[in-house]
């Protein structure tokens, strides 16, 4: 291996643990949903930290192939900003625009997940739907701070599976989403008819719709879009 930088085979296993642990630490994972959301993000994790550290497959494969109009395709640890190369970014990758966006989406993910467990966890206690904080904007903040992260990592480190493995994750996360929405429009009824109407699922609206009548927040409980807690 040209670079020590690989080969590093503790520091995936660390790296791994470190990020599934810190995400867990704020999702609380429970019900048999919550560790199928889990195992995909971990999943995730797992290929690219194997990349990033262990064996960078996928400069290898690229490097043959576009090594000669990207001479920056080596298999060294600089080489695996993917980003930064076919850009032909000159400067010190780590402060790469590519570079900066990625902490900006995995400090916002984790931001995310942890403020929607907190307006979560207060709707639990009261056995109420919750809709404020993060969830007055869009109805699965925590999963929206799942694919945040994984952006962020994507934004950092492409590599070949974690491009093929996000798509096949977004489809996961949005049939986990539709399976908590079934159980919870059965146990709260109009009440979720109402919040789902006027609160998109993943991608929050620009502007926001002022509340009708019946809907004014005297006459309604707080929200959550999450029964399994």
């Amino acid at each position: 291996m040209a670079d020590a930088a690989y080969g590093l085979w503790p520091l995936v296993v660390l790296n791994t643990i470190l990020f599934v642990v810190f995400a867990a630490s704020f999702f609380h994972p429970k019900s048999k949903r919550d560790w199928r959301a889990m195992g995909a993000y971990s999943a995730f994790l797992v290929a690219l930290f194997t990349e990033m550290y262990g064996t960078p497959l996928t400069v290898y494969l690229l490097g043959s192939w576009l090594g000669s109009q990207f001479p920056l395709l080596k298999d060294t640890h600089a080489g695996g900003h993917l980003w930064n190369d076919l850009t032909n970014w000159q400067g010190d990758p780590h402060l790469s625009p590519f570079h900066l966006a990625s902490y900006v989406a995995i400090g916002t993910g984790f931001w995310l997940i942890a403020t929607a467990w907190k307006h979560l966890y207060e709707a639990a206690q009261h056995d109420e739907l919750a809709t404020t904080g993060p969830y007055a904007r869009v109805r699965h903040p925590q999963y929206d701070g799942f694919l945040l992260i994984m952006i962020g990592f994507l934004l950092q480190w492409p590599t070949i599976p974690t491009l093929i493995m996000f798509p096949v994750l977004v489809y996961i996360y949005a049939r986990l989403a539709r399976s908590e929405e079934r159980e919870v429009a059965a146990r709260f009824g109009d009440q979720w008819t109402a919040y789902a109407d006027r609160t998109p699922a993943f991608w929050p609206k620009l502007r926001r719709r002022p509340p009708q009548a019946h809907e004014a927040p005297g006459n309604r409980r707080p929200h959550q879009p999450a029964a399994r807690r």
